[in-house]
This record gives C-alpha cells, structure tokens and sequence, in this order.
C-alpha cells in the first residue's frame, strides 16, 4: 500500500485545493498490489493538497469505497476500523 500524486490540470478556481506541498497541481492516488504485484485498489481523484492519512482513513471509513478490510483475527492492527 502507497500513496502518490498524479500530476493534473484543474479549472483556476479550484487550484487551491489542487496544488500539493510541492507546488503543483496534482491528484492524491491510495494503491494496493497483492504479492504478484497486481493492483487489488485503488482510490483516485482525491485533491493534491490533502494528507495521505486522510485518504486511507477515509476509504477504511466509508462502505461506498469497498476498502479490502483482512479478515477478523488475521491482522495485528493497532487500532480497529
């Protein structure tokens, strides 16, 4: 699992929120890859300027997203979600 931005172009009115700590407008992309390095998700679209702790958060909170939870007793997580 990693994030990364994608650069884009948005209309002048919402650069703002596009524009990411380097400067640039981009877009902020969750990924995860299995073993066989196959993507098994993906979120994209989020704005530049948001932290990449707020992207999981988000897709491990809304149903609407389908985030791939493991299965209960599986994972040592530190917190549950």
């Amino acid at each position: 699992m990693d994030g990364t931005h994608v650069p884009c172009v948005v209309d002048a009115d919402l650069q703002a929120a596009f524009r990411n700590r380097k400067g640039y407008t981009s877009q902020n992309v969750l990924a995860i890859v299995d073993f066989d390095m196959k993507f098994t998700y993906v979120v994209a679209g989020w704005e530049g300027s948001v932290h990449d702790a707020r992207v999981l958060r988000d897709a491990q909170l809304d149903p609407s997203f389908s985030f791939p939870h493991p299965p209960t007793g599986k994972c040592n997580c530190l917190y549950d979600v």
